[in-house]
């Protein structure tokens, strides 16, 4: 047998050394709207409007090494003398405050005095009064890479309503934070909805901006119009760069493990049972006064972001998994044990079969099937999407 104890310190250095490599690679890691040089010979002189919420933001240096510090597109661009007119704000707003399925309302910003746009409520696309005057569109949100976030729904649209006029999209590009795999059932047209729109599985592996070109060279505009479309890509990154976002994309999704296991459990917002809407563990666990035979429990109150939450002030039983491992796949578990563990009449809703895209799965759940058979009958739909996916992409 092997001393070890003579190479200690060096593991130890190796160790060090290792990470300050991850780490530095890490820090030059340069979203889309970082790389200012590269796209403000595009916006100077022009009339623009930007599509944003709290997440579009530069990082700056900050004066303290420990505290991270960022300043907002719209502030940046128009420190850079950039003319904005307006600013389409999606779902959960402009500063990304509203509960899930709220309406916007139009308004004003009140650092900028700029007119706020929604694009969430009655006007999920802009008008062509909304455009008016309007030379470019940039469009810089932070997506989380599965089918029913619905910022991928609002970039639709926005293409669908410049191409229509002529107007040129600038992306400013975005890491995925789910773009290590591709999983789940493929969307069939006829349960197509904001919270699903695209021929796509659950979780497509892509880019907000490679998804953008898939949007354009797939034909998915009405009447096939082809939108004048621009993506400035992130510098030094892969779909398997882990990248932890520095600004939640969404009231409910708080941090790196809600964000990995929202694909996963977003399926229990079409059923009787909690995601911890109202609690601060969004995301992260799940339950219901139904699944008695859990021993984990939490009871859901108004917060920001849900004022309304499913069992408001009861008490819910279900599982915990902050602390589990980081998923590569959709995880259906979750979803099979709830269902077979459920002791009232009511499990799945209408909502489920448009977040899943397809009547299938419930089915299958209901039926009994395992998770084996029903990964097995996505495979298919899976090869095909890849396929297609392949022409689009901007990282390997």
């Amino acid at each position: 047998m092997i001393d070890f104890k003579p190479f200690k310190s060096t593991y130890l250095f190796l160790f060090l050394v290792l990470n300050f490599q991850v780490i530095s690679f890490a820090q030059k890691l340069k979203p889309g709207a970082e790389r200012t040089a590269v796209y403000l010979k595009l916006l100077k002189g022009k009339q623009v409007a930007v599509v944003a919420n709290q997440t579009s933001v530069l990082e700056k240096k900050a004066r303290s090494s420990s505290k991270r510090a960022f300043t907002h597109v719209v502030d940046s661009l128009l420190s850079l003398q950039i003319h904005i007119k307006k600013v389409f704000a999606p779902e959960h707003g402009f500063r990304g405050k509203a509960d899930a399925g709220e309406i916007i309302r139009d308004g004003f910003d009140t650092k900028t005095g700029l007119p706020i746009v929604s694009l969430y409520g009655e006007n999920k696309k802009p008008s062509a009064g909304h455009l008016k005057g309007i030379d470019v569109v940039v469009f810089d949100i932070q997506d989380v890479g599965a089918r029913f976030y619905t910022y991928i729904s609002s970039l639709h649209y926005v293409m669908e309503a410049c191409a229509e006029l002529n107007i040129p999209v600038l992306i400013l590009d975005r890491p995925n934070p789910n773009a290590h795999y591709i999983d789940g059932p493929i969307l069939k047209m006829k349960h197509s909805s904001f919270v699903g729109m695209h021929k796509v599985p659950i979780v497509y592996g892509m880019t907000i901006g490679e998804y953008g070109q898939m949007i354009n060279g797939e034909n998915w505009l009405k009447n096939g119009v082809k939108c004048d479309l621009t993506v400035i890509p992130i510098e030094n990154y892969t779909h398997q760069t882990f990248y932890s976002l520095p600004i939640k994309p969404s009231p409910n999704l708080p941090n790196d493990i809600s964000i990995n296991l929202y694909p996963s459990l977003c399926f229990f917002e079409g059923t009787s049972v909690s995601v911890g809407r109202g609690t601060a563990m969004q995301f992260q666990v799940y339950g219901s006064p139904f699944l008695t035979k859990n021993a984990f429990s939490f009871k859901p109150q108004a917060n920001e972001g849900a004022k309304y939450p499913k069992y408001k002030n009861k008490i819910c039983f279900g599982e915990d998994l902050r602390t589990a491992e980081r998923l590569n796949k959709l995880d259906l578990s979750f979803l099979i044990k709830a269902y077979e563990q459920n002791s009232s009449k009511a499990f799945f809703n209408s909502f489920f079969t448009k977040l899943a895209g397809t009547e299938k799965l419930q089915q299958q759940v209901e039926n009994g099937l395992s998770e084996k058979r029903i990964r097995n009958s996505w495979r298919k739909g899976l090869s095909t999407f890849k396929k297609t996916r392949s022409k689009y992409l901007i990282y390997k």
